[in-house]
């Protein structure tokens, strides 16, 4: 996997792969810590993370969602949300339009417990980002959002078991680029 890098860009861009993997391990770190202490499992943590962003986002999301989100069966995921939300972390609300369809969200408990722990991070993280300006600050948010999507794109094809990077024996990286955007 390791090829020399002669240019600034060359090593630029393995800098900030290394830099990367570094803060996903350590943020798994961080999260199991987390999960560690309230007896939560890893697919929990990942559950949690998933109503978090949605209940985010304005779009709070359904069991059937959170399965797809998480690859798991519908038996899985009510088992999941059962467990979830008898520990005091999640709460199902029925939608006030269609009894039918229920949405997941952060009981008062869980986001007591969350916000307790992750505060200092976001304490921390405040510190970090305060030492950048506004536009580099955009440019930072464009990469990440774009490396995520990246992410979530590489997750989907590896489950559904199609190619994911550039034909075998080729040592050509996989220059696919972001949604909306020509490469390069």
């Amino acid at each position: 996997m390791y090829r020399p890098r002669g240019t600034r860009r060359e090593i630029l861009t393995a800098d900030i792969a290394t830099d990367l993997r570094r803060l996903t391990i350590d943020s798994e770190h961080v999260g199991h810590a987390f999960a560690n202490l309230h007896g939560l499992g890893a697919t929990d943590l990942q559950a949690l993370i998933a109503v978090m962003d949605a209940e985010r986002e304005g779009n709070p999301i359904t069991p059937g969602r959170l399965g797809e989100h998480l690859n798991l069966s519908s038996g899985s995921v009510t088992a999941l949300i059962d467990r979830l939300e008898r520990a005091g972390h999640i709460r199902r609300d029925r939608d006030t339009v269609d009894r039918r369809k229920v949405f997941l969200r952060y009981a008062d408990r869980g986001a007591r417990v969350a916000m307790d722990f992750f505060r200092p991070l976001g304490w921390r993280t405040e510190g970090v980002m305060a030492g950048y300006t506004d536009d580099e600050l955009t440019v930072v948010h464009r990469f990440m959002r774009d490396m995520a999507a990246m992410m979530r794109q590489h997750r989907d094809d590896v489950r559904a078991g199609r190619p994911t990077g550039p034909a075998p024996g080729s040592d050509a990286p996989d220059r696919a680029a972001p949604a909306g955007r020509p490469p390069g």
